[in-house]
């Protein structure tokens, strides 16, 4: 089931070539197994001096924005796993055309780990971007990020766009971007006939009355019980149930609507609610057997444990034994 997130985020100064690193995977997180989910990345809108490097650009940005400045901004993006790996990339550079274009320097990267509870892919991208203008003029790095000359660019540095706005103006651009995500996902959905969609709206502005589900994290979800993951995980699938049998009473049939389509939907529909019942009995099973294992393997150790101590209690009592007979001692009571 497709699910919505954005989140915009900014980096301070002397933050921007280690994230660059990290998202692109390289450097020191380059050959890890944790960071094995890189699954995408590209580049684009470079200066002259980082089009075939462009952790030149955040290493620039780090060094000579201002000292209270930020070296990037970044979306942060949930993808659908309903999408091939081709197709979640043609669906990010379509963003980053929609709402980047040629005015700003980026780089992004999908990752795709597999999911702490279900297993299943969690795609996701981080789109970086400097907040300097490309306005044409041939800079060199250290000049790119001085101050702007309105009256001689040349001069001066590349403009940056961020132009104060107030808290409600924030918060409205924020709801624009938000809807606009949601709005390009549902496109490439609908393209590539995936039945769900996503609502960049709140679960209250939906008119759904049910707690939102909280990202737990890898250590939180590492050392959840079997019965804890299998109730989050049966409420998602009674959820999605409630969410189908809820469009079918309120959907009204269209006469011209492709019957084997429709057909085609619902079937796809009841397939992913089968795998998503068997995700939870494979989850299950899996924890069953990671728990049976853990317990024989602390059973062992807790016998390991005794057998030392045998073996020290052993081992005292050979050298009490040996040493029972007493020491040569002199009359000034000093061992001979």
């Amino acid at each position: 089931m497709a699910s919505y997130h954005l989140t915009v985020k900014s980096g301070a100064k002397g933050k921007g070539a280690s994230h660059a690193a990290y998202i692109s995977r390289e450097d020191k997180y380059a050959k890890k197994e944790k960071y094995e989910d890189l699954e995408n990345k590209q580049h684009g809108n470079m200066p002259s001096w980082a089009k075939d490097n462009p952790n030149l650009l955040w290493q620039a940005a780090d060094n000579f924005e201002r000292a209270n400045g930020t070296s990037y901004r970044e979306f942060e993006v949930a993808l659908p796993r309903e999408l091939t790996p081709d197709q979640r990339l043609e669906l990010v550079n379509d963003f980053v055309k929609q709402e980047i274009g040629d005015r700003h320097a980026y780089q992004f990267a999908i990752h795709c780990p597999n999911a702490g509870i279900d297993g299943k892919e969690q795609p996701h991208a981080h789109i970086m971007f400097c907040e300097r203008i490309n306005d044409g003029i041939d800079r060199d790095p250290e000049h790119f990020f001085k101050r702007a000359n309105s009256k001689n660019p040349e001069r001066g540095g590349a403009k940056k766009a961020s132009e104060p706005q107030t808290h409600t103006q924030r918060k409205e651009a924020l709801v624009a971007l938000r809807e606009r995500w949601a709005e390009i996902q549902n496109k490439h959905l609908e393209k590539h006939g995936c039945a769900d969609r996503v609502d960049h709206r709140s679960l209250k502005e939906q008119g759904i009355e049910r707690e939102p589900e909280k990202h737990l994290g890898p250590k939180f979800v590492s050392s959840m019980t079997v019965e804890q993951a299998s109730a989050i995980l049966e409420r998602r699938v009674l959820e999605r149930e409630l969410l189908r049998e809820n469009n079918a009473r309120d959907s009204i049939i269209d006469l011209s609507t492709d019957v084997r389509s429709a057909i085609a939907e619902k079937d796809k529909s009841t397939n992913i609610e089968q795998e998503m019942r068997a995700g939870v009995e494979a989850f299950k099973n899996a924890f069953e057997g990671k728990k049976a294992f853990m317990s024989g393997f602390e059973a062992f150790k807790k016998e390991q444990e005794i057998a030392r101590e045998k073996e020290v209690k052993k081992s005292s009592q050979r050298n009490i034994s040996r040493g029972g007979r007493g020491l040569d001692r002199g009359n000034d009571g000093y061992e001979r």
